[in-house]
C-alpha cells in the first residue's frame, strides 16, 4: 500500500463519528502513511441525528454520496491506482456501486484494494435495521459489496460467525472497534479518577431504543430503590444510587412507550436524564460514576465500553453475544442475560468496591491498537495474523484476548 484513501463518517457531536477522523489520523501520522481524507458534504450543521437511529437517515446518505462523488473524481484524475487502498469506515456507504462499476472497466493497473468495515447491520437479528424492515434489501446490499471489496474488517470473532452464515464472499478479518485511548484520556481532569470520590451512580448510555431494552435497566433501576434504599433495615441507610440515562442529543426512542416510562420515573426520582451532553460532558459524568451498565440485545463490542474503561468506570454488560469475548468470560463483568436478580447481585458488588478492579482499562487498550491492526490489513492482507479464513476463527477464540 502506498496511498490510504480514507472514506469516514459524517461527525455527530454525541457519538464517536467526531472523534473517529481523528484517532486514525493520528495513527496515519505516527506510521507514517500517505493518506489523504476524502471529504463529504453534510446537510446543515447541526451535527445531530434529526431522522433516524444510529446515523441521520437523510445525512448518512448525502455525506456518503457527496463523498464518493469526490472519490471518483480522484480516481478519473489518476490518483488512485493499484497501489492505493481505499478503505470505508462503514460499509453502508450509498454510492459504493460505482466502485465495481469504475474498476472492470479501467486498467490493472488503476485498481485499488478496497475495505470496509462491519459494523453489524443485516447479520445481527435485533439491529435497528430488521426493527425498520430493511432486512430485504439491505442483505442484498452487503453480499453486492461482499463480492467486490478486498476485505470486510469486524470487530468480533463472533461477528466472523455470524458472517460466514451470511454468506458473504470476501476475506473476513479482526481488528477490533476503532478508538483513541489517549485522546479520551486528555478530556478529563486528573481530579476525576479520584474514585472514593466518585458519586454512587450507574450510567446507561446506549441508545433509548427497544433493542436496546431501556425496560430492563428502567425495571433494575426501580426494584434498587425498593430493596435498597426505601424498604432497607439497615442501621445507618445505605448511599443513594443514581441511575441516570446519558444522551448526547434530546431523549428520544424509536418505541414511544419507552420514552413515556423513563419521564415517569424521571419524576419520581428513579432515574436522572442527562441529555444533550457533549462528549467533554459525558466523559465528565462517567469519570465520576461507578459503573457503566448495558442491558441490550443489540451490540457488538461498543465503544462506550472503551469509553468507560479508560476512566476507570466498572462495566456491567450481560453474557451475550460478543461480550463473553470482549470481557475474556470474566464473571465478575457479566451477568446472566436478562436475569434481574443475577443483574442486582452483580451491580451490588461492582458499587461496594473502594478501588478500580484489576481489569478495567484492559479492553479499551485492547481496542486501541484497532487501528495499528487495520493499517496491518492493508500492509499485509495475505499474511497477517488478523485474517479468519477457513475454519480459522474458530482456535482463535480459545486464545485469550488480554
Amino acid at each position: 500500500m502506498k496511498k490510504l484513501f480514507y472514506m469516514g463518517l459524517e461527525p455527530y457531536e454525541g457519538r464517536y463519528t467526531l472523534q473517529l477522523q481523528d484517532w486514525n489520523e493520528r495513527v496515519f501520522k505516527e506510521q507514517g502513511i500517505d493518506y489523504t481524507i476524502v471529504p463529504g458534504q453534510t446537510l446543515d450543521n447541526s451535527k445531530a441525528i434529526v431522522t433516524g437511529q444510529v446515523l441521520d437517515a437523510h445525512g448518512r446518505s448525502y455525506f456518503a454520496m457527496s463523498q464518493m462523488m469526490n472519490l471518483v473524481k480522484m480516481m478519473r484524475e489518476g490518483d488512485v491506482n493499484s497501489d492505493s487502498v481505499i478503505f470505508f469506515e462503514d460499509m453502508f456507504q450509498p454510492g459504493i456501486e460505482s466502485l465495481p462499476y469504475i474498476m472492470d472497466q479501467v486498467p490493472e493497473n488503476m485498481r485499488p484494494k478496497v475495505y470496509a468495515r462491519c459494523l453489524a447491520q443485516t447479520i445481527d437479528p435485533d439491529d435497528f435495521v430488521h426493527v425498520w424492515g430493511m432486512y430485504p434489501w439491505m442483505s442484498k446490499y452487503e453480499k453486492m459489496v461482499s463480492e467486490f471489496v478486498d476485505g470486510i474488517l469486524c470487530a468480533s470473532e463472533e461477528m466472523v460467525a455470524h458472517i460466514k452464515i451470511a454468506g458473504w464472499n470476501t476475506e473476513l478479518y479482526v481488528t477490533g472497534l476503532p478508538f483513541g485511548k489517549d485522546e479520551v484520556n486528555m478530556r478529563v481532569p486528573e481530579r476525576e479518577y479520584m474514585y472514593d470520590r466518585r458519586s454512587n451512580r450507574v450510567c446507561f448510555a446506549a441508545r433509548w431504543d427497544q433493542e436496546k431494552q431501556p425496560d430492563f435497566f428502567m425495571d433494575l433501576a426501580h426494584q434498587w430503590q425498593l430493596t435498597h434504599e426505601l424498604w432497607s433495615d439497615a442501621a445507618i441507610p445505605p448511599p443513594k444510587t443514581e441511575f441516570a440515562i446519558c444522551c448526547g442529543g434530546p431523549l428520544r426512542s424509536n418505541d414511544p412507550k419507552l420514552l413515556e416510562r423513563a419521564r415517569e420515573l424521571e419524576e419520581i426520582e428513579v432515574i436522572k436524564v442527562y441529555e444533550n451532553l457533549k462528549k467533554d460532558e459525558y466523559y465528565n459524568i462517567l469519570a465520576d460514576s461507578k459503573v457503566l451498565f448495558n442491558c441490550a440485545l443489540q451490540d457488538w463490542v461498543s465503544n462506550t465500553v472503551s469509553e468507560a474503561d479508560t476512566l476507570n468506570t466498572m462495566t456491567l454488560f450481560p453474557a451475550y453475544r460478543s461480550f463473553p469475548e470482549v470481557f475474556a468470560n470474566n464473571p465478575e463483568q457479566m451477568y446472566i442475560p436478562w436475569s434481574q436478580e443475577d443483574a442486582m447481585r452483580k451491580l451490588e458488588w461492582q458499587l461496594e468496591q473502594s478501588v478500580p478492579p484489576r481489569w478495567v482499562g484492559k479492553v479499551s487498550d485492547y481496542q486501541n491498537e484497532t487501528i495499528n491492526r487495520t493499517i496491518d490489513v492493508f500492509q499485509n492482507p495475505i499474511d497477517t495474523k488478523h485474517k479468519r479464513g477457513g475454519n480459522r476463527y474458530r482456535n482463535v477464540v480459545s486464545i485469550p484476548k488480554y
